[in-house]
């Protein structure tokens, strides 16, 4: 799963991603928020990234704009983990994502990452802001990336599936 405020870059990751063309769920925007961008997903983006002849991952994206928050339950369901991207030029983009992090987190008790897209590095101080305004603790990966950029994404990508494995690992331990 991929999720994130409006305009973070969630279509764009999937999309540089995809092994196959991502059926894609975006339309025309009518409100005041088209001066961001032209178009918004409504329902969903889905995309495929073939990691060997075992495991596939399936990539759904998310509607970033709350009035189509309906749709993330729908999508999260059986989710093994997700993205919450950011974008890190948009200051507002953080204060967007607590909401949405709050509705994941309720929804289902998976591994996450944070990605931050439109940056190349986070220093102490803003990772330690970015950790305390979503109360996320230093075991959550923060990885900046470009949404735009493949060997990128799959540093995210990555990022997630360790973690998923870990999870994993963890559970087995305890069983």
């Amino acid at each position: 799963m991929i999720t994130g405020p409006f305009a973070a870059g969630k279509t764009t990751l999937i999309r540089t991603i995809s092994e196959i063309t991502v059926l894609s769920t975006e339309r025309g925007i009518s409100d005041s928020t088209k001066s961001r961008k032209n178009e918004t997903t409504v329902a969903m983006d889905f995309g495929r990234i073939t990691i060997d002849r075992e495991l596939v991952l399936y990539l759904f994206g998310t509607p970033g704009q709350e009035r189509f928050d309906f749709m993330w339950e729908i999508l999260g369901e059986g989710m093994l983990g997700y993205v919450l991207l950011l974008d890190a030029n948009r200051p507002d983009s953080l204060a967007e994502a607590v909401g949405i992090l709050e509705a994941f987190r309720r929804m289902a008790r998976v591994p996450f990452v944070v990605a931050l897209n439109r940056t190349t590095g986070v220093d102490e101080v803003e990772e330690a802001r970015i950790r305390q305004t979503l109360g996320i603790d230093a075991n959550v990966p923060l990885v900046p990336c470009d949404a735009t950029d493949k060997e990128s994404v799959k540093a995210v990508l990555l990022a997630l599936l360790y973690s998923v494995l870990d999870e994993v690992e963890t559970v087995k331990a305890g069983v």
